[in-house]
């Protein structure tokens, strides 16, 4: 979808979503989504945003044990 905009708009766009680790269409969906939230408007059917990025390392003692992460395995 193309979309115009001021070009300070978009700079000052593209800052905020630098600052919040998202892209600057990422950015305008969730400023849009917020939008249409806060006006009551948001579709009940509209998937939440996915979250990006690299996924949540597990906790201690969470990993299986394949063999494969150097460790000592019983003869």
């Amino acid at each position: 979808m193309l979309l115009r905009l001021d070009p300070a708009v978009h700079d000052a766009l593209a800052r905020w979503a630098g600052e919040e680790l998202r892209s600057a269409n990422a950015q305008i969906e969730f400023l849009l989504r917020k939008a249409l939230a806060d006006a009551g408007r948001l579709p009940g059917a509209a998937r939440p945003i996915p979250r990006r990025g690299r996924p949540p390392r597990p906790a201690a003692g969470d990993e299986p044990d394949d063999g494969e992460s150097g460790g000592r395995t019983p003869q």
